[in-house]
């Protein structure tokens, strides 16, 4: 089967053509076997690039797995084959899930109790994109920020794979969503997307633009941040909280951690989540799958959607990686697999 390699800890936006690469495309890795009776193997159809995928093959990502290894983890796909004890799919199912590692391949193998069936009326590349980016702004505003109706929601970064997935749950808990982003064509997505104010910073200040929404609407403040970017923006964002604030960590993309001050998180009643959405497999695997049975239910329905902004093969993989490292995504960047590509044998 093809697969993408990573060889040694570097710049995965080198060409993969290129000796200096540290991934490469073996054209004849070895299919995975099924590993237990309750095994499941799958045809993988579409998966996505996050920006754990980019740092974790750059090597600065929280988990450092064992060379060589292919990275990758959330995808959809057909089951291509079952062990003796699976009773919940058969072959030929619609799929998705997520792996610590592994989606970057044609096939995966995972235990049945990690795959979701993909209801009729979902597109199957969709599905793909879902689990990571919008299982952590689910996990993130539902189950740790509890955000309700009319609450005010400041997304940053809100135009990127998680960004994207928190303005749509944000909409879909009728919440009041206010929407950080840069570019013309980031912000009229945005708008289309029902998003109540949008901040964009090529040419507005982040304070002073949603002052200004929260006077219009006689509102006094903002009830929930959330936030995957850090640095300068989290620091300005602190100063539109209200007292009993919700702030959600999501992830550093600025390159820098900034410093919320304890003593301000005292005073006024802020709580502060942490939010590392990977752990939650291994802590409280019943959260996530409650949370991605939803997402997939909302998905079906159209109350909320997936934008993929690139879609490359895999032989493609460094100008995927060069996507999300340049931030040129608005919403998903996937890696698709041509449905004649090479079938295992059952």
């Amino acid at each position: 089967m093809e697969a993408l390699v990573c060889r040694e800890l570097g710049d995965p936006t080198v060409s993969v053509e290129d000796k200096s690469s540290p991934i490469i495309v073996s054209k004849n890795h070895p299919i995975p076997q099924l590993n237990s009776p309750t095994s499941v193997r799958v045809r993988v159809k579409a998966t996505s690039l996050n920006f754990a995928n980019y740092l974790q093959v750059l090597g600065k990502y929280q988990e450092k797995p064992p060379l060589p290894f292919i990275p990758g983890s959330d995808f959809s796909g057909y089951v291509d084959a079952v062990g003796p004890k699976v009773s919940n799919f058969k072959i030929g199912d619609p799929v998705c899930s997520f792996a610590a590692l592994g989606s970057y391949a044609e096939f995966i193998v995972v235990d049945e109790t990690q795959l979701f069936q993909v209801p009729e009326g979902c597109d199957l590349v969709a599905a793909g994109a879902l689990a990571v980016a919008s299982g952590t702004s689910h996990v993130a505003l539902v189950h740790r920020a509890q955000l309700k109706p009319g609450q005010v929601l400041l997304v940053l970064g809100a135009a990127g794979g998680v960004g994207l997935a928190a303005v749509q749950i944000g909409k879909a808990c009728d919440a009041i969503v206010i929407a950080v982003a840069r570019g013309a064509e980031k912000v009229q997505l945005l708008k289309s997307l029902g998003v109540d104010h949008v901040v964009d910073l090529t040419s507005e200040n982040v304070i002073p633009s949603v002052k200004e929404f929260l006077k219009t609407r006689k509102l006094k403040g903002v009830d929930v941040l959330y936030d995957p970017v850090g640095g300068k923006l989290t620091k300005e964002s602190l100063k539109l909280l209200n007292w009993g604030a919700n702030i959600l960590i999501i992830g550093f993309a600025s390159g820098e951690v900034p410093v919320i001050p304890v003593n301000i998180s005292l005073v006024k009643n802020w709580t502060v989540h942490g939010l590392y959405w990977g752990s939650y497999r291994i802590h409280r695997p019943d959260v996530l799958d409650d949370s991605l049975k939803e997402l997939l239910s909302w998905l079906a329905k159209g109350l909320i959607s997936i934008n993929i902004s690139h879609s490359y093969r895999l032989s493609e993989a460094n100008l995927a990686f060069t996507a999300i490292r340049d931030r040129r995504a608005i919403g998903k960047v996937m890696i698709v697999f041509d449905e004649k590509s090479t079938r295992s044998k059952l």
